[in-house]
């Protein structure tokens, strides 16, 4: 118990801690320094990835993770910024002393960055008077320069070297609690632009470059370590497509669709996701000269590749959904040094900064819904089985571009059994399969009529807890396409066919059934129009009474009436809807219980529904046991013998035993 207040009060002072940080950066580093108290004072957690020098203040997420773009991280424990330790005592109980930029370059470790200072002549400079921010490259980002670009820069150290590092620096103190995200600071060099971006998990990037090492004072100002050499930004994105090779095919679209005007503006910053002209390549020509010919595929199609806002690779260390100004997410993340898009690791080049964003090159194009047709929709999904049933049927002009059509597409787990034969029947099916309209599930309506291109008409039936058209239940999300839409069902659905009677009468397992409903006088009342859910016994329900009390039942018409109307409910219940215990009225006057064990299948019928395979037990702890224990029994009406129900519903019982068993 005690243990338990204490890990309850732990959580609490984390949490206030915490939270009472301002900015995402000083959030992540208090974490660090709760996480890293208990080896004494100013010693901070630091999660490393194995295998390299990386590490992370990170959050309670990434902590219980102990992960780092899918690898996995070891705990150290090292001084926070600002503090060392002394010889003797625990934890980091020392200050760091206050000196200069230059001498602290050599404190944090950048010693190459205090190197190439004094090569260029700027060591007066930051050892002197003034104000200054250094965001100072590591050892390991100046090694890892290519030599022809660091021996032009070290050989010319009065010019080159003297600007690039001025362009490191900032005149005055810039903390990280002072950096925000997209904003931009002015650079000691010609007053060019440095891109600062502040991220929620705490990563903190200056022309995409973190800061590895942050807010170590200095005298005459402050010292940031970063992991790149950064260079100077002047183009837009607009630029720079139209300067890169690789990317012809889309400037081509770039220029088509009118998105240059929107990659040029200096409003806000966005990430272009830069398909290649290998990209383009590979999609089929048919696909790709449809959706060029598009204007409105098209700009749905750029849209997706662009985010809205500035995603720098440094501050993905793990999956998030990121929207793009087309709507629809993407998943951004990482797999060790690669990022993902969509878990595909496509991306080829990274951290092309804009001056109003960053370009990434992928090397797969991504076509989002809406620009694709329905049978694109289909393709390689959950529902690949019934598109390919439509496409053997000849009715591929109606999941083509120009024809607005909401398609009823039964999930692949419909069709476990076996795929159907296609033949007039089956066709005719599926023709009633696809609406003559582009609809939104989220817009339908109880008591809806959708037509068909085969020509029938379908109900709209809405539950609490499921939306059904007939007896198919919406299964997933829609997919919407440029002209068409997908509706994922759990089965393939059977347009109405008759009244309740001629449902009844055309099928043999009814034949008791049909003669008793005549004999009780309650044929008027299922041949008219009406809302009913028949739970209908088969004839071996009727046999399982013993003969005499069925010959008396069926010799008095007033007990016989009584007894079907508590098997007829007022409204109309699909089984797919029936996801916990539905209590719904019988024309008898009583109340029946319906609960889903195994969704079976329903025949639909005009105005009203009629479930041929029902458990009827007056047991539940009875039922539960024998569909535990014996499997034998357990076959549908449909692929083989009915040994299941084993009496009828009886109005006359106890209310808790009134529950009809739905497989």
């Amino acid at each position: 118990m005690n243990r338990i207040v204490l890990l309850a009060l732990t959580l609490t002072l984390l949490t206030t801690l915490v939270t009472s940080a301002r900015y995402p950066y000083q959030k992540v580093l208090q974490h660090s320094r709760i996480r890293g108290r208990q080896h004494g004072p100013n010693v901070c957690a630091v999660q490393r990835v194995m295998g390299s020098n990386k590490q992370y203040y990170t959050n309670c997420k990434q902590w219980y993770q102990r992960k780092i773009c899918g690898k996995s991280t070891v705990i150290v424990y090292e001084c926070c910024p600002g503090y060392e330790k002394v010889p003797g005592e625990r934890g980091c109980p020392a200050a760091l002393p206050l000196s200069n930029i230059y001498d602290t370059l050599g404190i944090v470790g950048a010693a190459t960055t205090q190197l190439y200072s004094d090569r260029a002549n700027l060591r007066p400079e930051i050892e002197g008077p003034g104000s200054f921010t250094i965001f100072a490259p590591s050892n390991e980002a100046w090694a890892a320069l290519p030599a022809e670009i660091l021996d032009a820069l070290v050989s010319n150290v009065n010019i080159e070297l003297l600007n690039a590092l001025r362009y490191h620096m900032v005149d005055k103190r810039l903390l990280t609690d002072e950096m925000k995200h997209g904003g931009t600071v002015p650079s000691m060099y010609q007053n060019l632009d440095i891109h600062i971006h502040h991220y929620p998990n705490g990563i903190v990037t200056v022309n995409c470059a973190r800061l590895i090492k942050a807010d170590h004072h200095a005298t005459n100002g402050v010292v940031h370590v970063i992991d790149k050499v950064i260079t100077a930004v002047t183009n837009n994105l607009d630029e720079v497509v139209e300067t890169e090779e690789s990317l012809e095919t889309l400037r081509t679209a770039v220029a088509a669709s009118g998105l240059d005007t929107l990659l040029q503006s200096e409003d806000k910053q966005y990430t272009l996701l830069a398909p290649t002209n290998e990209a383009f390549e590979k999609v089929p020509k048919e696909t790709l000269a449809r959706i060029l010919g598009d204007p409105e595929a098209l700009k749905d199609l750029l849209h997706h590749h662009l985010l809205h806002s500035a995603q720098c690779s440094e501050a993905i260390i793990a999956g998030s959904s990121i929207e793009t100004i087309e709507g629809t997410p993407l998943e951004v993340g990482c797999l060790g040094d690669e990022l993902t898009l969509n878990g595909k690791a496509i991306i080829s080049k990274k951290d092309i900064l804009a001056t109003n964003g960053v370009v990434h090159f992928i090397d797969e194009l991504l076509i989002p819904d809406s620009a694709k047709t329905v049978s694109e929709l289909g393709k390689d999904s959950v529902v690949s089985t019934a598109i390919d049933l439509f496409l053997q049927a000849g009715l591929s002009s109606h999941l083509a571009v120009n024809e607005r059509v909401t398609v009823i597409a039964p999930h692949n787990n419909a069709f476990k059994a076996g795929t159907p034969v296609i033949d007039r029947n089956m066709k005719n099916l599926l023709q009633n399969h696809i609406i003559k309209d582009q609809l939104s599930s989220k817009y339908l309506y109880h008591g809806q009529v959708l037509e068909t291109v085969g020509g029938n008409k379908l109900r709209v039936f809405v539950y609490r807890n499921a939306l059904c058209i007939e007896n198919s239940c919406i299964d997933a999300h829609d997919k919407k396409g440029r002209y068409g839409t997908l509706f994922i069902v759990d089965k393939l659905l059977t347009p109405p066919s008759g009244n309740v009677m001629d449902v009844l009468k055309a099928d043999s397992r009814f034949s008791m059934l049909v003669a008793a409903i005549q004999s009780a006088g309650l044929t008027e009342t299922l041949n008219r129009e009406g809302t009913f859910t028949v739970f209908a016994p088969t004839d071996e329900a009727f046999r399982a009474l013993p003969r005499g009390e069925l010959n008396k039942l069926l010799g008095n018409a007033k007990e016989l009436s009584n007894l079907l109307k508590y098997h007829i409910g007022d409204e109309i219940l699909v089984s797919g809807a029936v996801s916990q215990l539905i209590r719904m009225k019988s024309l008898q006057g009583e109340k029946l219980e319906a609960m889903s064990v195994l969704k079976d299948y329903i025949s639909n019928i005009k105005g009203m529904h009629c479930f041929f395979s029902l458990i009827l037990w007056r047991d539940c702890k009875r039922m539960v046991k024998q569909s535990l224990g014996l499997g034998s029994n357990l076959i549908p009406p449909w692929v083989g013998s009915l040994d299941l129900v084993s009496m009828l519903l009886d109005p006359q019982e106890p209310s808790d035993g009134k529950r009809v068993y739905l497989w």
